[in-house]
């Protein structure tokens, strides 16, 4: 996952990876290149705004994935270099699970960041064992991030402990502690994003480090007082899992936020982001919404406008191929707009500035259980790979 999109890289990287490496490392990626529809064709789409004016691009779109493209970020998430050709990646995330990952290949050319973490020296001399395994994650972390940061021309995002989610200062000094190694090997903080957890303690600590000019991307989002208190803490990227909130609502009742989309006919993964971009433009934040976990096209289409949707590759590939005879006029509705958010009207306890005891009570059924329920899955990848440096730590020749 990652919010900066830029050029894709040469294609030769992908033929320095061995298959077991495309199977394993995942990143984000995207395509927007027109060179990967195969015989573009000549077409002037009309997009509607969802206040029924038309605009006409006068573009060469062949696909529905270049028509997307003209309004979102289309952010693929995918096996890293697994149909390179197709979806360069430009950015990407290190995470406990990759590391988990790149131990479980010895030959793959990340390994080498990992080996050279647990040869630290200053690890090393670390007597207590907790402490040290954390020493030696830090350095794990920052060193595949380091690597990654070569291969892709966009952001990196280095997941923040997700045991540390309800203390705010240990998520700083966590943020500042990775920062610093990578300041150390030549990594400049604005090709880095931290992920955080949007606890109320998550999101006080990215009101801390943006001030400081440390970039933040706030995840496990599910509700609207998640969004919001985010986007005032000034968070640079605010992530909501779409398709989770759908599964939710599908066996679980009493959440008021899930029940009052229901109610008006929507879905309230798509009815929550489309809330929180509106708030984000009218109100004049700064941060970028991203749409994760979306299950179809429909939800793509539905998304049209949010500033960064990660799709699946079989969804961009079903994209993709859905081209549009030149002679056809192809419309999408534009779903969010800064000028439609302009006119949407929020209550007044929606536009408050959010506190713990608001942001605790805004807290409904459905974000509760599935914040807790990522942080369990983290914090579990955490802990593995911490027995498993345990268990390999030191290295021959140490």
């Amino acid at each position: 996952m990652s919010a900066t999109l830029c050029s894709p890289l040469s294609l030769g990287i992908s033929q320095s990876f061995s298959q077991q490496e495309k199977d394993v490392f995942r990143v984000s990626v995207r395509a927007l290149k027109p060179n990967l529809v195969s015989k573009p064709r000549k077409l002037v789409s009309l997009i509607r705004t969802a206040t029924d004016s038309f605009t006409s691009l006068e573009t060469e779109f062949g696909t529905e994935l270049d028509a997307v493209t003209a309004y979102s970020e289309i952010v693929p998430d995918t096996v890293i270099f697994d149909d390179f050709e197709r979806f360069p990646p430009t950015a990407a995330t290190v995470s406990s699970s990759l590391l988990l990952g790149i131990c479980s290949l010895p030959d793959t050319k990340f390994r080498s960041a990992v080996d050279t973490a647990l040869a630290d020296s200053q690890c090393f001399t670390i007597e207590n064992s907790d402490d040290r395994i954390s020493c030696i994650v830090n350095k794990a972390l920052v060193n595949v991030g380091a690597d990654l940061a070569k291969l892709v021309p966009g952001r990196v995002s280095t997941e923040v402990d997700a045991r540390l989610a309800y203390d705010t200062h240990s998520i700083i000094h966590k943020v500042h502690d990775l920062l610093h190694l990578y300041q150390r090997i030549d990594v400049p903080p604005e090709r880095l994003l931290f992920k955080i957890p949007a606890t109320w303690q998550g999101i006080e600590a990215s009101r801390l480090l943006e001030s400081e000019g440390i970039q933040t991307h706030m995840t496990f989002v599910y509700s609207f007082c998640q969004a919001a208190a985010a986007a005032q803490a000034g968070a640079s990227v605010i992530q909501i899992f779409v398709g989770r909130l759908r599964d939710w609502a599908r066996n679980h009742t009493g959440d008021r936020e899930v029940e009052e989309a229901l109610k008006r006919g929507e879905d309230p993964g798509l009815a929550l982001v489309s809330k929180a971009y509106n708030y984000i433009h009218k109100f004049g934040y700064n941060s970028k919404l991203m749409a994760a976990a979306v299950r179809n096209k429909q939800d793509v289409f539905g998304l049209l406008g949010v500033d960064y949707i990660i799709s699946p590759l079989k969804i961009l590939q079903s994209l993709k191929d859905s081209v549009t005879p030149p002679d056809e006029k192809y419309s999408l509705i534009r779903r969010l707009s800064p000028e439609t958010a302009a006119s949407y009207n929020f209550s007044n306890e929606e536009v408050l500035k959010w506190d713990q005891y608001s942001f605790a009570s805004g807290m409904g059924p459905a974000s509760v259980t599935l914040l807790s329920s990522g942080l369990d899955g983290y914090a579990s990848q955490s802990k593995r790979l911490e027995e498993l440096l345990g268990k390999i730590w030191p290295p021959p020749n140490v």
